[in-house]
């Protein structure tokens, strides 16, 4: 090759370079602008420099991501020394069936020791903590009371006040924050591993809010101290689509819309979709057919639902995939009409909503709601408007609560 055809090559490929990265530039600031959304865990740039030099415990899922990769994997590819992760429910790859336990294990990807915190190990112990510096937690929320990452907060957030750990929390948008609905729960009997909190069923915070809220009202016995990267160009009416599913049977924006809605029917007689491939967008049962012309059959799905409601039996009901979920923001509510409808519809209305147990008298269906009054209730015929009229006590009562932790407004 010539000095000039030399010269030449070079020079055009330092313009194919310039090109090149004009375009990735330009192709991820249209990414950017177009949604404008930017997560507290993609704002390395206010954290990074607070992670450096210190050893960090991560309480961590699949939804835990910087860009598109696993924020452990991104932390550690830029130095930071991460001791230890922790994992909610479904583990944190995220596929773990719902209620399956989850043991410690070591991750095959990066060598860390992940710390199940789901079974019988909810809370982090002083052990785990010992050569912690700083626990953060980033962890996709849905927004309601019975979605338990929210109870691992709490119990993280205990965990770090005993032990003198500062929590950082990579705030992330709740997809549900335009509703805050449903009966408050008021009595401990109702409390359980689906609920722990004095909330309504959806309460309209992120984790950083719900955070403060957990500090503010008691929970704690001492309070955490806490330090919340915040989102960016975002609010509670900001519709937002998340970019992995929250948990295996949370996957489509429908279903993660829709569950605050249908995750009431895990107590009843009806299957939500929990062994298909479409969970929290189909309502069915078998004793439905006749009066319902879709229908389904819900199976043992590995890493999903082993154990579904209803399993191997043809169910009949409703077909919710192509709802409008405009309905639901526009209205700010709770779909009630639906457990209303099937439950006229079905013909065994003394076993719908489970039996309640005999120890505490208190029914699944119950432990989801937070009360027995919104069974009674339908029970008694009370009408939709009556219903949500027994609510709003309640509710404004919450609200008023809730105003003092808000950060997105």
């Amino acid at each position: 090759m010539t000095r000039l055809n030399l010269i030449l090559f070079l020079t055009t490929l330092a313009i194919c370079n310039i090109n090149c990265t004009a375009q990735i530039t330009s192709s991820k600031q249209s990414t950017a602008n177009k949604s404008g959304i930017i997560t507290g865990a993609d704002q390395t740039e206010k954290y990074l420099p607070y992670l450096k030099g210190k050893r960090i415990g991560l309480v961590a899922n699949q939804s835990s991501l910087i860009g598109k990769k696993s924020s452990v994997d991104s932390l550690v590819s830029l130095g930071i020394k991460i001791v230890k992760v922790f994992g909610p429910e479904h583990g944190f790859r995220g596929n773990a069936s719902n209620g399956a336990v989850v043991n410690n294990e070591i991750d095959v990807k990066t060598g860390i020791p992940i710390i199940s915190l789901y079974g019988k190990n909810e809370k982090p112990t002083k052990e785990q903590l010992a050569n912690i510096d700083l626990m953060v937690f980033d962890i996709q929320d849905v927004g309601c009371r019975y979605y338990t990452n929210i109870n691992t907060l709490e119990y993280v957030m205990e965990a770090c006040a005993e032990n003198g750990k500062e929590l950082l929390i990579l705030d992330r948008p709740n997809p549900n924050a335009y509703v805050v609905d449903g009966p408050v729960m008021t009595d401990d009997k109702f409390k359980s591993g689906i609920g722990i909190h004095y909330t309504p069923m959806t309460h309209g915070m992120t984790i950083g809010e719900f955070a403060q809220y957990l500090n503010g009202e008691g929970y704690l016995k001492q309070q955490c101290k806490i330090k919340i990267i915040k989102v960016a160009n975002w609010n509670h009416d900001t519709p937002y689509v998340l970019p992995i599913n929250p948990s295996p049977n949370l996957n489509t924006q429908q279903a993660v819309e829709l569950f605050p809605s249908l995750c009431m029917f895990e107590g009843t007689a009806i299957n939500e979709g929990r062994g298909t491939y479409m969970p929290f967008t189909i309502l069915g049962a078998p004793a439905l057919k006749g009066k319902y012309s879709f229908s389904y059959k819900p199976v043992g799905i590995p890493g999903m639902s082993e154990r579904p409601n209803q399993k191997d039996s043809v169910c009949y009901g409703l077909d919710l995939r192509k709802y409008d979920i405009n309905n639901l923001r526009k209205s700010r509510q709770l779909n009630l009409s639906w457990v209303i409808e099937l439950y006229k519809a079905y013909p065994d209305k003394a076993n719908f909503f489970g039996k309640e147990r005999a120890d505490t008298g208190v029914s699944p269906f119950d432990l989801r709601i937070g009360t027995d009054q919104l069974r009674k209730q339908i029970i008694a015929g009370v009408s939709e408007a009556d219903i949500r009229k027994s609510w709003e006590p309640g509710l404004q009562k919450f609200k008023g609560i809730r105003s003092k932790y808000l950060i997105y407004h």
